[in-house]
């Protein structure tokens, strides 16, 4: 994947749980639980609006984007 959530590592930052975000945000702790872990293949943008409006962040300190090892080597 070349997507990778940094949820847990600004979640840490900001001494924030998963159950206080969960509810911050209006999100199911199930469904954060699957960001934090890099187990979705989509995110709406009203949920990282919500996201990054509790944790004072931007998207980009959320997901970072990473290049396959298949897509460097054969451009």
């Amino acid at each position: 994947m070349a997507i990778i959530m940094r949820l847990d590592r600004v979640m840490a930052d900001r001494k924030m749980s998963l159950n206080e975000l969960s509810e911050r945000v209006g999100v199911a702790n199930v469904n954060l639980s699957k960001m934090k872990t890099g187990k979705i293949s989509a995110i709406r943008f009203s949920t990282l609006e919500a996201i990054c409006k509790v944790l004072h962040c931007q998207p980009g300190d959320i997901l970072e984007y990473k290049e396959d090892e298949e897509t460097r080597e054969n451009p």
